[in-house]
């Protein structure tokens, strides 16, 4: 059984407040807010494909021993 991480779902409400807050932060103009959300999602992929290329390949693929006698990684 593989277990999946849930996703949040911000509502509208959250979603409002985080433009403001993001054009907020780039002094009240928006084109600059998405300039620099565009530039922190580069980042953020960047990292994820970072990470991806540093899980072994027999790691994604469930392939690793587990050690027996350990009751505390099976909870």
């Amino acid at each position: 059984m593989t277990a999946t991480p849930e996703l949040s779902v911000p509502t509208p409400d959250d979603l409002e407040a985080a433009a403001d807050q993001a054009v907020a932060a780039c002094g009240g103009d928006a084109r600059e807010a998405v300039k620099a959300l565009i530039v922190a999602n580069g980042f953020l992929e960047a990292q994820v494909e970072e990470l991806r290329a540093s899980v072994s390949a027999g790691y994604s693929r469930r392939r690793f021993d587990l050690p027996r006698d350990r009751k505390d990684w099976y909870d």
